[in-house]
C-alpha cells in the first residue's frame, strides 16, 4: 500500500541560462509536473509511488534513477518502441523562461488504461493524483487516465486533479472536454484562476464545481491561494521571497497540499503548508531540486540573508 500514487510522463530536462542557440554549458535533469509532486510529497515524509513509461534508452534509465534517489517508488515500462520526451529550458531574458518540447510520441503516451488500472488494484493508495496533461498525450493516455480515476474513485481513494492546461498539447476545448469526463471521479481540484472555464461555463465556477467535487483550491501566483469547499472559503498569501524561478511552483504548491492532507492537517494547515513549499520552489532553479523536506518547512520563517549556525 502507498500514501500517493500519481502518474504522467517524466521528461529528461536540459536547461541553459541563455538562449539555446547560442549553445554554451547546459544543465541536465529530468521534469515531469507528476514525479515532481511525487518528489515534494516523498521529502515530506509520505510513500510515494509513481507510474509511467519511458523509452528503454539512458535517458529513462536517468529518470528511473533520480526518482529512486528520492524515495519515489516506480512502477515503469521501459519500451524498446519508443522514446523518453525531452524537454529544453532556455532563457532568452534573465526574468523570462522559454520551453520547448520532443514528446509527441514518447514512451509515456503508449500508457494504456490496463497499466494505470492494476496499478491502482495494486498500489492501494490513500491518494491518487492526476493532471490534465496526461490525457493530452494521447488518446490511450486519455483513457489510461480516466481508468485510473474510476477505478481508485471505486474503491474509496481520495482523487485529485491539477488542470495544468498545456496550450501546446490541446486546444481548450479538447481539454475542457477530457477534463470534465474526469470530475464526477475526484474529490479535490486544483486550478489557476484562469484554468477555471475549462472545467464550467458556470457564471460561478467554484460554486457550480462545487456541487461535483469536494475541495476547489484556486491559485494566483503573489496573490495566494484560495481553497473553497461546502464549509467556506480560505485564503493563504503567497509568501515574501525572492523569485528565481517559477517553473515547477504550481507542483510544489500540490505537493504540500497533498503531504497536508495525508496528515490529516486542518484545512487552513493544508494552504499554508503548500503555499510554503510553493515558496520554496521559486527560489532557486529546477522544477524539483529546491523542494523543502518537512526539517525545511520552518526555514522561510527567517529573514532572508539569515546565515543559520
Amino acid at each position: 500500500m502507498t500514501d500517493l500514487l500519481t502518474l504522467g510522463e517524466t521528461m529528461v530536462s536540459v536547461r541553459t541560462a541563455r538562449p539555446m542557440r547560442l549553445g554554451g554549458d547546459a544543465h541536465l535533469s529530468i521534469a515531469g509536473s507528476e514525479s515532481n509532486v511525487a518528489i515534494g510529497v516523498a521529502r515530506l515524509g509520505h510513500d510515494v509511488t509513481w507510474l509511467s513509461a519511458v523509452g528503454n534508452d539512458e535517458p529513462g534509465r536517468l529518470i528511473e534513477r533520480t526518482l529512486r534517489a528520492e524515495n519515489v517508488g516506480t512502477r515503469i515500462r521501459f519500451s524498446d518502441d519508443a522514446f523518453t520526451g525531452f524537454i529544453a529550458f532556455d532563457q532568452p531574458s534573465h526574468d523570462i523562461t522559454r520551453v520547448s518540447y520532443h514528446r509527441r510520441g514518447s514512451a509515456a503516451s503508449t500508457l494504456t488504461p490496463d497499466e494505470t488500472t492494476a496499478a491502482v488494484i495494486a498500489t492501494g493508495p490513500t491518494l491518487l493524483h492526476v493532471t490534465g496533461i496526461t490525457p493530452a498525450l494521447s488518446d490511450t493516455a486519455r483513457a489510461a487516465t480516466l481508468a485510473a480515476v474510476r477505478t481508485a474513485f471505486a474503491a474509496g481513494t481520495q482523487v485529485s486533479l491539477d488542470v495544468n492546461y498545456r496550450a501546446r498539447l490541446w486546444t481548450r476545448p479538447e481539454a475542457a472536454a477530457a477534463l470534465r469526463e474526469l470530475l464526477p471521479h475526484v474529490h479535490t481540484v486544483f486550478a489557476s484562476d484562469d484554468e477555471l472555464d475549462l472545467l464550467t461555463e458556470a457564471e460561478d465556477p467554484v460554486a457550480d464545481l462545487l456541487s461535483t467535487v469536494d475541495t476547489v483550491v484556486v491559485t494566483a501566483g503573489g496573490k495566494g491561494a484560495w481553497a473553497h469547499s461546502a464549509d467556506g472559503t480560505i485564503h493563504s498569501a503567497a509568501l515574501p521571497v525572492t523569485v528565481v524561478d517559477s517553473i515547477g511552483a504550481g507542483d510544489a504548491f500540490v505537493s504540500g497540499y497533498l503531504s497536508a492532507t495525508l496528515d490529516n492537517l486542518a484545512p487552513d494547515a493544508r494552504l499554508t503548508r503548500a503555499t510554503t513549499s510553493g515558496a520554496f520552489c521559486v527560489t532557486a532553479y529546477g522544477d524539483w531540486e529546491s523542494l523543502p523536506t518537512r526539517q525545511d518547512l520552518t526555514l522561510l520563517t527567517h529573514t532572508q540573508g539569515t546565515a543559520l549556525r
